[in-house]
């Protein structure tokens, strides 16, 4: 029974990822339980894994008295030293069990306790594992795809995940067998086991990509301020370096491309404005609305945030965007209210 138990342990391990150390905790606890419950004792019972003989030892702690008033607790000290002979009244002993002392109704009921056991085991490791990738890109392998909701079940590891129609980018099309980047927003641990948020419309997936495709960024001479993102249109996204040699915007797109290009492939062909950041709100502003000619930016004392900007009337369209694109996402980048006026005040139809 042990060598078998042991040996189920190392597939497991290898096969499921879940450390044996981990199992081995789970299965400790349900035993005790399940000799506790067969025994009618509750709190007296330890189980004692020897990974190295491969073995277990289970044993009822007992109290050394003179007068034994409660079997179940109790020893009296001539049974004790049977068991260990230098020791003394007032000491607690372990009373060995063997295995068939512990009835069919405990071996059935470790044999149940101690596969719930695994199952928590193999949530509480994959709630390990992913809490590790927490805002972190990783690549999954498209297994099938739901036909009534369009979601997207990815093998990321040995597990398997959903990434919804709704996080994935609008017009890209996701085929079974797919190698496919995710970002994980969030790992939350629930009764059911652990929840995987998976995306690739969040912002914070192009702002990893940054990272992995600028190694100044990596290294942390330039630095990503802020981003806004409408996925699979348009992506803004302020950049800054503390190293006055470095071109922050230079970086970012590569020579001939290379790295910018790397990264509008990964989004489908979404378009992405690399902006400098500035401290002063107005340059922020002005640098933020491009595409756009700017004039002037006015900002204003009233709270919240706001500025009043200028364009030339023939960039006011461009500086809205197509359905007010370009001012919505400048105002996420920057924070600010921003009132666009063309230099004419005359808004034409």
């Amino acid at each position: 029974m042990n060598k078998e138990l042991f040996e189920a342990l190392e597939i497991i391990e290898k096969e499921r990822g879940i450390k044996k150390e981990v199992l081995l905790e789970k299965i400790t606890k349900a035993m005790e339980v399940a000799v506790e419950k067969d025994l009618g004792i509750e709190g007296n019972v330890s189980v004692l894994i020897d990974t190295e003989k491969q073995n277990f030892a289970v044993s009822v702690v007992k109290t050394v008295v003179e007068e034994v008033y409660d079997p179940d607790t109790e020893i009296t000290l001539e049974e004790a030293k049977k068991i260990k002979p230098r020791i003394k009244l007032g000491a607690e002993v372990g009373v060995p069990l063997k295995t068939k002392d512990f009835g069919y109704i405990a071996i059935g009921a470790a044999k149940n306790v101690i596969r719930q056991g695994i199952k928590e085991a193999e949530k509480a490791q994959l709630f390990e594992d992913m809490q590790g990738k927490n805002h972190e890109i990783v690549t999954g392998v498209v297994q099938r795809i739901s036909e009534k909701s369009g979601a997207a079940i990815l093998q990321i590891g040995s597990n398997e995940f959903v990434l919804p129609k709704d996080e994935q980018i609008p017009g890209e099309n996701i085929a079974v067998g797919d190698h496919v980047k995710v970002y994980v927003v969030d790992v939350i641990s629930t009764d059911r086991g652990p929840r995987i948020m998976l995306s690739r419309t969040h912002p914070g997936f192009v702002s990893r990509m940054f990272e992995i495709e600028v190694p100044e960024i990596y290294d942390g001479t330039v630095e990503i301020k802020a981003i806004s993102r409408e996925a699979g249109a348009r992506t803004k996204i302020a950049v800054w370096s503390k190293d006055e040699n470095v071109d922050p915007i230079g970086a970012c797109i590569g020579t001939k491309r290379s790295r910018i290009d790397n990264i509008i492939n990964q989004l489908n062909g979404e378009k992405i404005d690399i902006i400098k950041y500035s401290e002063d709100p107005a340059e922020f502003i002005r640098a933020a609305l491009s595409p756009s000619a700017v004039t002037n930016v006015e900002i204003l004392a009233e709270p919240p945030k706001s500025c009043r900007v200028t364009v030339p009337d023939e960039q006011l369209s461009l500086a809205i965007g197509a359905k007010g694109q370009n001012a919505r996402l400048a105002v996420r980048l920057t924070g600010y209210n921003i009132d666009i006026h063309p230099e004419s005040g005359y808004f034409g139809e």
